[in-house]
């Protein structure tokens, strides 16, 4: 047995990653590291029993090569007699349409595909090929966009899917350098694909890695690697610790006769950051800071909704009360070549003409559709709980509710929007996100709907419009 294979086994076992017999999903991109990762679990599966399952998330970002990264995730695990699932979106377009970068989209696409993969095949661990140069560059990532002890530790060799907290993600390569797994790969003749958008420099992880880090390597102390992630394991562990303390203080395990304002600084911060995410308000230092220097004195987080911190150290959270869902609705039958119809304070028109292959224009309130496909009679709406839709790009729908927070459509809005939907429910429009993806025009459509919409008096039912 290699000696990569050997420390694999010996970490996994020392940190207990993973159990005897238990199922593995293992994510692989098409690169050196997962790769890597993937043939050293499946050599060490039949002494400890593993059940391995490959996952392989395409994000269409480099054409042609993203789909080469999938074929030969495909052939690899065929190869290795092992299930391959795989998934796919339009992650730019996703980004643009939700005003979020395009490692964030694609970060969230990915993590809910492996959660969503997981729950299917019933398999609660994921494994990861994150290595020691990620953490190092994670590190100065982190430190230049402002962090706490938390963030300076790291990834954790295990941790908890933010999809779904149901399922751990593990991470069996974390100190291995990304030197190590080439050179395993090259011994091992192992395929792999290089991603050209790790070389683009217009990412800061890219600058990092291949500016930064050179320098620092060069210049300052060629050892940075080692030091950075000795300092990674110290601030973990005191963060740990902080953390801990403050837990058993926030639920009275621990008895303390101190008042808040006596606590240790770190112990007030950790207290007021447990609280905030507990309540779903990101912990942002400044207003961290703003409720520890100021109590009883409330702090505005977002429209109408404010958080205040008493002497003892709880922090209670004030908002509107919720409104309801309306209920309200329109069926229409679309009968003839045109028509219109009012609804909910709105003027909606339709016309239906034949289809040439030549795409009409659409505009801010106007939409094209295929006629056949949304079919002779549809429904307005409002928005209702537990709504999902699927713009175009999108490989299947989400919950309307998550597109909303994206797009960053205020919640009282959200309300008043009107949505059209098919005589069987599927939405197919909702105004600014774009049409379904299933009744966008094709070469195959024969006739088009053209859809278009306006408010008479102040307010329209774009999503970007101010409230009245």
């Amino acid at each position: 047995m290699s000696e990569l294979l050997q420390r694999v086994e010996s970490s996994a076992d020392r940190r207990r990653l993973f159990a005897r017999g238990q199922k593995i999903l293992v994510a692989v991109s098409g690169g050196a590291d997962s790769l890597v990762l993937l043939h050293a679990l499946h050599a060490l599966a039949p002494r400890h029993r593993w059940q391995l399952s490959v996952a392989h998330f395409n994000h269409r970002l480099r054409g042609r090569a993203s789909d080469a990264d999938e074929q030969l995730v495909r052939q690899t695990a065929r190869k290795l007699r092992l299930k391959c699932f795989t998934d796919s979106a339009d992650v730019k377009a996703f980004a643009a349409r939700a005003k979020i970068s395009v490692e964030m989209a694609a970060r969230k696409f990915r993590h809910q595909f492996l959660a969503r993969t997981a729950r299917a095949q019933k398999i609660a661990t994921v494994a990861l090929a994150h290595h020691a140069d990620d953490q190092v560059e994670l590190f100065f990532l982190r430190l230049l966009r402002g962090t706490g002890g938390e963030g300076l530790a790291g990834m954790k060799w295990r941790s908890l899917s933010a999809a779904d907290q149901t399922i751990a993600l593990v991470r069996p390569l974390l100190d291995f350098s990304k030197t190590e797994l080439l050179a395993f790969a090259r011994e091992n003749k192992i395929r792999f694909r290089d991603d050209a958008s790790n070389f683009a420099a217009d990412f800061l992880r890219n600058r990092i890695r291949h500016e930064l880090l050179p320098l620092l390597r060069k210049k300052y102390q060629p050892a940075v690697d080692r030091t950075v992630l000795r300092l990674m394991d110290v601030a973990g562990t005191e963060a740990e610790f902080v953390g801990a303390v403050a837990a058993r203080i926030l639920h009275r395990k621990l008895k303390t006769k101190k008042p808040f304002a006596e606590l240790p600084l770190a112990i007030q911060r950790r207290l007021i950051r447990h609280q905030l995410i507990a309540l779903r308000i990101p912990p942002e230092f400044a207003l961290v800071e703003q409720l520890r220097e100021t109590p009883d004195q409330a702090v505005s987080v977002t429209t109408g909704v404010t958080v205040t911190r008493d002497a003892a150290g709880q922090i209670s959270c004030q908002q509107p009360p919720t409104a309801a869902f309306n209920a309200a609705e329109l069926k229409v039958k679309l009968a003839g070549k045109r028509g219109q119809l009012p609804f909910a304070g709105q003027e909606f028109s339709w016309a239906l003409k034949p289809f040439a292959g030549t795409r009409g224009r659409a505009t801010r309130l106007t939409e094209l559709f295929d006629a056949d496909k949304v079919g002779g009679e549809i429904i307005l709406r409002h928005w209702r709980a537990g709504d999902r839709f699927q713009p175009i790009g999108l490989k299947s729908a989400v919950k309307l509710q998550d597109l909303f927070v994206n797009a960053k459509i205020p919640a009282a809005r959200r309300r008043t929007l009107v949505l059209a939907t098919t005589r069987t429910g599927e939405i197919f429009w909702v105004p600014g996100l774009r049409i379904g993806e299933r009744f966008k025009l094709t070469p195959a459509t024969r006739r088009q709907l053209v859809w278009q919409w306006r408010a008479p008096g102040p307010g329209t039912n774009r999503p970007d419009a101010k409230p009245d």
